[in-house]
Order: C-alpha cells, then structure tokens, then sequence
C-alpha cells in the first residue's frame, strides 16, 4: 500500500522534531504507511533576510504572511504530484471532527498549511488552500499544535498503523457517540469495585452494557451529539 504523504509548511520547522521521533507518527513512518515532510518557509523568504511576514495593509497591530513564499512552496510542491487537499489550519475554518479524520485518512497525498503571526495574506487562502480547518473555538500562537493533531488523528486510522486494528475503530466519535466507561485489574480498588456485568464473561450481554455506558456518557457529557435514533434508544434502557 502506498504511505499517505503529508508536507507540512511552517515557520518554525524545528517544532516538529519531537513528535516525529516519537511516538505513533514515528512508528507509523517506520512501518512506511505515512510519509511526512516538514518545510520551512522561510527556505522561500524573500531577500537577505528571508522574510516571509510584513506588515498589513490599512495599519493595525500583528504581521501578515507574505503570498510571495508560500505560492513558492506550494506550487513547487504541486509541480511534483497531484494533492487530494491543502489544508489550512484558522480558528475560523470548519471544525475538525472524528467523521473528517475518518475521509482525510483514506487520502493519498495532503498539504498542511501552519498559520503564524496575525494571518495569512488573503490571497493564498483564495487562491491555494481547497480545506480549512479549525481544532476549537481557541486561539493558538500558530498552526503547528493543529497540524499535530489533525496528523495524529487521521495517521491513527490507516490499517497497520495501530498494534490492536480493532482499538481505534471502538473510538469516540466514530459512532456518533463518546466511548464506554473501561475497567482492567483489580477487580476492587479502595473499595471501588468493576461493574458485575464486566466480569461475567457474557459477551452480548457485555456489549449491551458498553453501548448503555456510551449512550447515558454522551447525554450526561455531550447532549448534542444524539439524534432522534439514538435518544429513542435511550428511553428503552
């Protein structure tokens, strides 16, 4: 199978380093399902100082990401292969969600694009980028922890990748729901004891309860994510 190729455009590529040594993106790279490479933008800058930042039209505080560089870097990268997406991660983009994770990971090639400073010049977002992605209504000093987490999230979900294939399909989210309540050894701690029903070795009856657990969590924890069907469930627990 061939690896998913994701490059990542940032300003400060060094922040990639750790997490690409370690951890699921470096195993998932060492299995050669994904392939990531991070480019720095300023490698496009303009000038002596390769400069890929100046200052906003009609005045106000911040920098704004010069065209310039980042046209360089795309469409040279484009020049190379055909992308399925060119993602841009804005608090003002669409909310990244599990259902998204799940489409993305079945891509082949991506492009992530890592915000900094105050914006980017409108221009590439017009012209360049097909997807743009927002991980919570917060505000971050760039793009990098979100491309982390959209990398992490979609990586996990290619076949291979995970050592338990069947974990990441019991997830929250890919069902619409948030995960059961899980429990493991001791069967009592401090006088806490593991539900009966888990330790009676009845699966169908075990897989009853887990789909109960997951239904009354997500009412209690996140109500908005129940449809008619499943509050309908809810009623004949």
């Amino acid at each position: 199978m061939k690896p998913l190729r994701i490059d990542v455009i940032s300003v400060i590529p060094g922040f990639f380093d750790s997490p690409l040594q370690k951890g699921l993106l470096h195993i998932a790279s060492g299995k050669q399902l994904v392939d990531i490479h991070i480019h720095n933008l300023h490698d496009y800058g303009l000038g002596r100082y390769q400069q890929v930042d100046d200052t906003p039209f009609g005045g106000g505080a911040g920098m704004v990401i010069k065209p310039e560089p980042v046209f360089a870097c795309i469409e040279g990268l484009m020049e190379q292969r055909d992308y399925d997406a060119v993602i841009f991660m804005t608090p003002d983009g669409e909310r990244f969600d599990q259902a998204r994770a799940n489409r993305l990971s079945r891509f082949h090639n991506l492009i992530i694009l890592c915000g900094h400073y105050k914006a980017v010049d409108q221009r590439i977002r017009d012209r360049l980028v097909t997807m743009e992605l927002s991980v919570g209504d917060v505000v971050l000093s760039g793009g990098e922890i979100p491309a982390l987490m959209l990398m992490d999230a979609v990586v996990r979900l290619i076949p291979g990748v995970l050592g338990d294939s069947e974990s990441a399909l019991s997830d929250s989210f890919l069902d619409g729901l948030l995960d059961c309540e899980y429990y493991t050894r001791p069967a009592v701690f401090r006088g806490m004891n593991v539900p009966d029903i888990l330790l009676s070795g009845h699966h169908k009856n075990i897989e009853e309860w887990r789909r109960n657990n997951a239904l009354k969590r997500t009412l209690q924890r996140r109500p908005d994510l129940l449809d008619e069907d499943t509050l309908e469930e809810l009623k004949n627990i």
